[in-house]
């Protein structure tokens, strides 16, 4: 059985075969390499001012330890001696910690209610928030504790820090992270879906010009992609298979004398009449409709797979907690154990934790398991919210694309796959064709604001959309490999 690409490699200790053999720590995987060629190469130009690299790299590529093994070495070269990580979550900054004492580094996490900085290891942690709130105050501390030594920056997620000059208060966390971060050798942007729904260019993103059928813009260039097919075929990750669940939708309004119309789920183009498609076919209470039996067929996709996984879980991406409680009840009534997480509830972080080391069969999430959250055991999940931008569904379906070592050691390349259910919803289809491979992330000239009243105000279009009044379920739309074919009918 083949291992995963980045593995922990064993050393010989001098001796014959049949000597036994002691840890040396990470090998990295090629595009590691590449990475930390790349930063060395920055660090020898030696360009005025700080320079920026933006890494774009798939789910379970190795972001985190990639960095940090790059610092690592740059360090021992004596090119770096200090690196500061910025990140939005306290849950991924713990992961950050965790990573960095496997390696040996000392990645020390700053309290805003506590005694000023201290020169104690290696690295320094901020959150985003904090670096924003505490902004001048860290000006002041990191002269401190960096002056005279060369540093990196590390942007976790960056796409994150937006950065508009008509409105800095709306994107603080950019500006704090620029400011903060001026005085490094270098800044390094890890992504792993390097666009925004809001049209607006982010730190460490190099914008290059460019003019195409729509007219100007500019285009953010990564410095290192690797895309997700890539890891997929090296086996670090596990293919996707999709099962998008079609139906259709009953509008009208007898009431108005109107008549009935049937929507078909997946194949509705009107922007209005698709968003009204799906908020209704993401409700569990209605018998026999999409949402239930997408539930349904998920449970009993998670069933096979603990045949040959049995550790195996699942996630359900809710819309709201009400929402996220009706589904929890569901599937708690069908048998299995749940675990419903949501940014209100103290023990969320808790309930994570205890998912991750398979205590409950479901997950059930409103927004709390995207970037960072590492669970290779999940192998199902169920698309069930009407959030349908596109870094969104990139970003849920990737957690179930984890491999870890043990599992590694079991399985062929490619890995065998985890399940993505969810409505067929036109968008959400569009997103999966592509998601194995790296789009760009063109940014617009944005248009002049419109005269109230005017052709282009929200209020001049008077056609508003029928009632969903019923639905029902019907094909199940299904993909499988790493590169989608065309969806079958």
């Amino acid at each position: 059985m083949a291992p995963l690409s980045f593995d922990l490699g064993l050393r010989r200790d001098g001796g014959p075969p049949g000597v036994a053999m002691t840890p040396r720590g990470p090998e990295p995987r090629a595009w590691q390499r590449r990475l930390i060629q790349l930063l060395r190469a920055r660090l020898v130009a030696a360009s005025p001012g700080v320079q920026d690299v933006l890494l774009h790299a798939g789910p379970g590529a190795g972001k985190t330890l990639g960095a940090l093994l790059a610092f690592q070495q740059l360090q021992r070269e004596g090119r770096l001696e200090r690196f500061v990580v910025f990140c939005h979550r306290s849950a991924i900054g713990r992961q950050w910690i965790g990573a960095a004492a496997r390696l040996g580094l000392v990645l020390q996490e700053w309290d805003p209610g506590g005694s000023p900085l201290a020169p104690t290891g290696q690295g320094l942690l901020l959150s985003y928030q904090a670096a924003a709130l505490h902004r001048r105050r860290l000006e002041r501390e990191l002269v401190g504790h960096l002056h005279g030594r060369r540093w990196l920056a590390i942007g976790d997620e960056v796409h994150h820090l937006g950065l508009d000059p008509l409105e800095p208060e709306a994107t603080a966390w950019g500006h704090a992270f620029s400011s903060l971060s001026d005085g490094a050798q270098l800044r390094l942007g890890l992504t792993g879906t390097p666009f925004r729904a809001d049209n607006l260019g982010f730190c460490s993103g190099r914008r290059i010009r460019m003019h195409d059928q729509d007219g100007p813009a500019e285009r953010i260039i990564p410095d290192l992609c690797v895309e997700p097919r890539a890891l997929i075929a090296a086996g670090d990750v596990r293919p996707l298979e999709f099962r998008f669940q079609d139906g259709w939708v009953e509008h009208g309004r007898p009431e108005d004398g109107r008549d009935r119309e049937i929507s078909p789920l997946s194949a509705e183009q009107r922007e209005s009449w698709r968003a009204r498609n799906l908020r209704r076919a993401i409700r569990p209470g209605d018998r026999g409709g999409i949402a239930l039996r997408l539930l349904l067929q998920a449970r009993r996709r998670l069933e096979r797979v603990r045949l040959e996984h049995p550790g195996a879980g699942g996630l359900v991406v809710a819309r709201d907690i009400v929402h996220a409680g009706s589904i929890a009840d569901l599937l708690t009534k069908e048998g299995d154990r749940v675990h419903l997480v949501h940014s209100q509830d103290p023990e969320a972080a808790q309930r994570l934790a205890a998912f991750q080391a398979g205590e409950a069969d479901w997950l059930v999430s409103i927004d709390m398991c995207a970037e960072g959250f590492d669970a290779p055991r999940l192998r199902v999940v169920a698309y069930l919210t009407t959030v349908v931008t596109r870094s969104r569904f990139v970003q849920a379906i990737t957690r179930a694309v984890r491999m870890d070592g043990d599992r590694s050691g079991q399985e062929t390349i490619p890995r065998r796959p985890s399940y993505v259910f969810a409505p067929a919803d036109p968008l959400l289809i569009s997103y999966a064709r592509g998601w194995t491979v790296s789009e760009p992330y063109v940014i617009r000239p944005r248009p002049p604001e419109m005269a109230p009243g005017g052709a282009g105000s929200p209020g001049s279009d008077q056609r508003v959309p029928l009632q969903a009044l019923a639905d029902d379920a019907g094909r199940v739309l299904s993909v499988s490999g790493p590169v989608l074919p065309s969806f079958r009918r």
